[in-house]
């Protein structure tokens, strides 16, 4: 009796707009190419560690699910942010995860995520190795940051840029119908820890009818808030509506993050990353107080990750490919690995898939070039518009139910 071949998917850290339809890549893939089961992880490696999985048929039964899941947002699956030990440090945590691997028949793991994710994808590579276990391990890219090496983009950033420039615009628009005989500020805080791509992305908002947000910081150049104060000075002497976009990652010269200077939480999760918030709110109130006008702040927050009816045709249909592009390379018996997506021309706008070991990615950060931005870090190059602009085109129109996105939902209710 031959052998069962089967795939168990996860996803992990925070979700985007097309997550799912990486996941719909593996699932649609896996069947075509004959595995026997594909198996989903609940809440990532977490999780697993808790035998929490469902058999995914028992969710997708159409091409119509496919559909809908595609156009889900957040992840289908439930999410998870987990550090896995060291390997010297704790066996057993990888000897559990392995027996329930093997009790699956699990042929190929593969994990939708980020930096963090990576790391995970790494260590079980590793110890499959180092114990002659025969699954394969490979990474699907997801962040919205883009800040995963050795790939031009994630995807999930094309989507959550879309949505940015559009909602800039937006609140440009906003801005400018509130200050008849008086002054405003408006700070528009946007995601971005270490890596100011998001924020950057609010540029996109400089078109024909609309001439974009008055100036840009990103994280990667240690703000100066005196020389903040003087630009905005500067820019209420010539109009009235001032917008001004800032990463939530900020920080000053000494290393202080600018939301630590207001009053902010003190959660840190499993790998060391601070909770960012307030940076907005800080910097307007500062601004209100020294300018003497009226200023608010906006904070996206998880709207620029879960906007799926806003999100990117080429973001939706890469996300598709990355994902079917993992079960075709571990069919093909690579392990270790991260699917990356590869430019391929600008005009027209092609690109592929390509593979890197895990280990050149994992825990490594993919910031915006200094050259990118403008000579006092206020704003971002034509350079950087011209390399997003393309992973923002074309639209996925939800399938829409009594006016409003219908989503695939999952049923634990049918769960192996």
């Amino acid at each position: 009796m031959a052998k069962k071949r089967n795939i168990i998917v996860g996803q992990s850290g925070g979700p985007t707009a097309v997550i799912n339809s990486s996941l719909a890549g593996v699932y649609k893939n896996a069947i075509e190419r004959g595995f026997d089961k594909v198996y989903g992880m609940l809440h990532g490696i977490q999780g697993l560690l808790d035998e929490q999985y469902i058999d995914l048929s028992t969710q997708i039964h159409s091409e119509l699910d496919i559909e809908l899941l595609k156009r889900t947002p957040s992840a289908f699956l439930g999410s998870c942010r987990f550090k896995l030990p060291e390997i010297h440090e704790d066996k057993t945590i990888y000897e559990k995860i392995f027996g329930i691997l093997n009790r699956l028949d699990i042929d190929a793991f593969i994990y939708i995520g980020g930096n963090d994710s990576m790391d995970t994808i790494k260590k079980l590579s590793d110890f499959a190795i180092l114990t002659g276990q025969k699954q394969k391990f490979l990474g699907v890219p997801k962040t919205i940051d883009n800040d995963l090496a050795l790939t031009d983009h994630t995807p999930g950033f094309g989507s959550a840029a879309k949505y940015i420039g559009a909602s800039t615009k937006e609140v440009i628009r906003d801005a400018q119908g509130l200050t008849y005989k008086k002054s405003m500020i408006t700070i528009m805080e946007v995601m971005g820890r270490n890596a100011g791509w998001l924020t950057g992305a609010t540029a996109l908002a400089r078109t024909e009818d609309c001439d974009g947000p008055d100036l840009i910081y990103l994280p990667e150049v240690a703000f100066d808030i005196e020389k903040f104060l003087v630009k905005v000075k500067e820019l209420l002497k010539k109009k009235s509506s001032v917008v001004i976009a800032v990463s939530e990652g900020i920080r000053l010269a000494d290393g202080r993050y600018v939301c630590e200077l207001g009053s902010s939480g003190d959660y840190v999760d499993a790998f060391g990353h601070k909770q960012l918030a307030g940076t907005a709110t800080y910097l307007a109130n500062f601004l209100a107080a020294e300018c003497g006008c009226k200023t608010r702040a906006v904070e996206l927050s998880t709207l620029q990750r879960s906007a799926s009816h806003m999100a990117s045709r080429v973001d939706i249909d890469e996300a598709f490919m990355v994902g079917g592009a993992a079960v075709k390379a571990a069919d093909e018996g690579d392990t270790g690995k991260m699917i990356v997506i590869d430019r391929v021309s600008d005009d027209p706008y092609m690109a592929k898939t390509g593979i890197y070991d895990v280990h050149r990615i994992a825990n490594e950060e993919k910031v915006v070039p200094r050259n990118w931005m403008n000579k006092d870090a206020t704003y971002v190059t034509k350079d950087f518009v011209d390399y997003i602009s393309p992973l923002i085109q074309g639209d996925y129109q939800p399938i829409m139910v009594n006016g409003l996105p219908r989503h695939l939902v999952l049923n634990l209710k049918k769960k192996r």
